[in-house]
């Protein structure tokens, strides 16, 4: 495995992040323990969870399938680097949204931290993560509650998650106005077929020392190798979804069919390809991974690994054109 710094911090993160939104939904507590113990067997030692996977009825109970796995002790713990996230209300399906229980005002902050704590079984979260950003409460707010946390020992960093440049630049110019240390990381939409954060998310956590954790790496399964997928009859990701919404779009159709031929031309697999394409870019700490079972993990692991010829990367930048950083993108 290798490892490169939090974005400013000194906090040494994996260059995959296990993301662990499937474990309860899709994939049961036993293999999601199989997978844990896979992945932190290979080196992977940042996860990434969020306090309503669980979805619908059922948020919270990801959190509680990794608060189980830490349970069983061996150090599994200590040698996590832990990210969850605020920002969800978490009330059920089947209940009425109760005022004050979601977003990030400091009241929801700190009831968010404890619930989070408890599913978890720990006492610190290394690095507590805004969902998406609060147009509502100002940011003195949020950082007046990070810092009683981080004072408590609740939590040692802070994150967004779905945050423009602005926000971002925003969030920090207030920190350093108040003498907290601000946003560590900003996971995003990020990967070959949408590359919209390089416009100004990237640059912006370039900037103020953000390491970016692109999300969807494989925009749905799109870029898992989904056109022979839906040939051979597998792949449900690729059959139906937005994967699929999206293949109905015949230039998608084309610039995937092109990708698809590109990497088997060179014998690599569409999903590893994409991986390791992002491991290539500029302030990309490392794409979280989701997998709903263990090969699927070590197919993401391959990445890892995998260095993109040059002609393939200048390839890969023809097919997927990015839009480039502003306002080149849109001006002169």
């Amino acid at each position: 495995m290798k490892y490169t710094q939090l974005g400013r911090t000194g906090l040494k993160v994996s260059r995959l992040v296990l993301g662990t939104m499937n474990f309860g939904p899709q994939t049961d507590e036993a293999d999601s323990h199989t997978i844990m113990d896979a992945a932190l067997g290979a080196g992977v030692n940042f996860f990434d969870t969020a306090n309503a996977y669980g979805w619908g009825n059922n948020k919270g109970r990801t959190e509680e399938i990794i608060g189980s796995w830490f349970a069983q002790g061996g150090g599994r713990r200590d040698k996590v680097v832990l990210g969850t996230k605020v920002y969800a209300n978490m009330a059920g399906d089947d209940e009425a949204p109760w005022p004050n229980h979601d977003k990030l005002s400091a009241v929801n902050i700190r009831r968010s931290v404890e619930a989070s704590l408890k599913r978890l079984g720990t006492d610190y979260i290394d690095v507590y993560q805004f969902h998406h950003v609060d147009r509502s409460t100002p940011f003195e707010e949020i950082w007046q509650a990070v810092d009683v946390l981080i004072q408590q020992g609740k939590i040692l960093y802070a994150g967004s998650s779905n945050f423009a440049g602005w926000h971002i630049a925003r969030a920090n110019e207030t920190a350093r106005r108040l003498g907290s240390f601000g946003l560590v990381s900003e996971q995003c939409l990020y990967n070959l077929a949408e590359r919209r954060a390089e416009m100004e998310v990237v640059p912006a956590a370039q900037e103020y020392g953000l390491g970016v954790i692109p999300w969807s790496p494989l925009h749905g399964g799109l870029l898992g190798g989904a056109i022979r997928k839906e040939r051979e009859g597998g792949g449900a990701r690729s059959t139906s979804g937005r994967s699929a919404e999206m293949l109905a779009d015949p230039t998608v159709r084309g610039q995937v069919q092109r990708y698809e031929e590109l990497l088997d031309k060179h014998g690599i697999a569409p999903g590893e390809a994409a991986l390791a394409w992002l491991l290539t870019r500029p302030g990309v700490t490392g794409p979280i991974v989701g997998p709903r079972t263990a090969d699927q993990l070590a197919s993401a692991l391959r990445a890892i690994e995998l260095e993109l010829p040059a002609e393939v990367l200048t390839e890969l930048d023809e097919i997927f054109p990015g839009p480039g950083p502003s306002p080149e993108a849109f001006a002169w």
